[in-house]
């Protein structure tokens, strides 16, 4: 086992890495922007190294000043958490040539995949349903033009390298989609340096449905299970559940299955989730994407396995073998994330930095955790992702865990700075969400404009 991991990230993910090192006897180093100084992953920490400026550029995204901190504190292995460098090939290539264990796949693996257009064709291969789409890069808005009137509208253009919800755009017809390519070309070479797009067959409204699995170094591959994040906003996860309310167990087991062939066809190691969409109305369940990372909402699937995915990454790349089979693997009760962020609904949900003033986080009882990094006087700065906190709640059954929920986000109280808690609070509390009669058209195209005019009659604005 290794005697100290570096961890590669900040906020609450690395707050949760450095707790679960702690426990496995792991000694820690955190590296931190000068805006991050005060931050509570530096505080928990063995070690804090400053690896630059507030700006991830110039600090969490500089590839050399975060090898440095790590061979200048003597860490083995780097943990990257999620965002940031976590789906970089060239910085694991890097870590590889340093003789630095990456805490996940190998660089090969993660570019393979990393590439939506080589990750269809794979998938492909390996008997996976993928999306009615494009065979490989489009480089030109007449090329997306001529392959949407072949599948047919609306289509959904997506970077080739892309993740987070960038460079992606619907487009319901032909006069949209010139404009919409050069749009979200753009974004993606902004933001991934590769402009390069490609086409899918929108399956829409539809579930989005990801299966998390774990895989050995010594070719064990299992899956944990269904999340289902149909809830999303701007493409962006708002709410997670685990098990989804729409799989049944035949198709939980088709969805497993399909999970580890697309785990084994790229002989992935490490923990990884394979995203899917499910047509409801049809039952067929499609290939989306993989991150080759651990998810912001793992903690769900944590808490209806009853196993700890962190601790099972920082095992796995030191060269542990699993020590269960998939027979072992089972999903008790019914777990929920909600996401807590730094921003103002009512102002558009625009981002909220600032001081807090004064925090009060629920607990109580069982099956109730809060993972955050952030505490009273905190300073929040306006460089980095606004998610603040994940309120996660674990229930014998689902309606137990919604009851909970509601509970916690009575209890949430944050001071100083503007939240989407009550936003949370509606959305866990709505009638349809509570049936569960929902899938990715739902918030923005429902709940969303319900809850705005809401807003707007209680703010005075109509």
């Amino acid at each position: 086992m290794f005697k100290k991991i570096l961890v590669a990230n900040r906020g609450e993910i690395a707050v949760r890495i450095i707790r679960a090192a702690r426990e496995m006897g792991i000694a820690t180093v955190a590296v931190y922007s000068e805006a991050d100084k005060e931050a509570l992953h530096t505080l928990l920490a063995d070690e804090a190294i400053c690896i630059g400026k507030a700006r991830a550029s110039d600090s969490y995204l500089d590839m050399n000043s975060v090898l440095s901190a790590a061979i200048v504190s003597g860490a083995e292995a780097i943990h990257p958490g999620f965002g940031f460098l976590s789906e970089n090939p060239k910085f694991v290539t890097m870590c590889e040539e340093m003789n630095l264990t990456f805490i996940g796949p190998s660089s090969q693996v993660m570019k393979k995949m990393g590439d939506k257009v080589e990750a269809r064709k794979e998938m492909a291969k390996a008997g996976v349903p993928i999306i009615p789409g494009s065979k490989g890069e489009v480089e030109t808005s007449q090329e997306a033009l001529a392959i949407a009137e072949e599948i047919g509208y609306p289509v959904m253009l997506k970077a080739a390298a892309g993740g987070g919800g960038k460079g992606i755009r619907k487009v319901n017809s032909k006069e949209e989609l010139v404009q919409a390519f050069e749009s979200a070309s753009q974004e993606a070479k902004v933001s991934f340096g590769n402009g390069a797009m490609y086409v899918e067959k929108v399956v829409y409204p539809a579930r989005h449905i990801e299966v998390q699995i774990l895989a050995d170094q010594y070719g064990k591959t299992l899956h944990l299970g269904e999340r289902d994040c149909s809830l999303q906003r701007h493409n962006q996860k708002v709410l997670e559940e685990s098990p989804s309310i729409a799989i049944g167990k035949t198709l939980r087991t088709q969805l497993g299955e399909a999970a580890v062939r697309a785990a084994k066809a790229v002989s992935y190691e490490n923990a990884g989730t394979i995203e899917f969409l499910l047509d409801e109305k049809t039952g067929q369940f499609y290939f989306m994407e993989m991150n080759t990372r651990i998810q912001v909402e793992h903690p769900v699937t944590e808490a209806v396995t009853g196993i700890d995915l962190v601790k099972e990454q920082i095992a796995i790349a030191a060269g542990q073998a699993l020590a269960y089979e998939q027979a072992e693997v089972g999903l008790n009760g019914h777990a929920i994330e909600c996401r807590i962020n730094a921003e103002d609904p009512s102002k558009g949900f625009q981002a909220s930095p600032g001081k807090i003033t004064d925090l009060y986080l629920p607990s109580g009882g069982p099956g109730l955790r809060v993972d955050s990094a952030v505490y009273t006087g905190y300073q929040i700065p306006p460089f980095y992702d606004s998610m603040i906190a994940k309120v996660i709640v674990h229930g014998e059954n689902r309606f137990d865990a919604l009851m909970k929920m509601q509970r916690a986000l009575y209890e949430l109280e944050v001071g100083g700075i503007s939240t989407n808690c009550d936003f949370q609070m509606s959305l866990i509390s709505d009638s349809r969400v509570i049936a569960g009669d929902y899938d990715t058209s739902f918030l923005m195209e429902d709940f969303l404009p319900a809850y705005q005019a809401q807003m707007e009659e209680e703010h005075g604005l109509i």
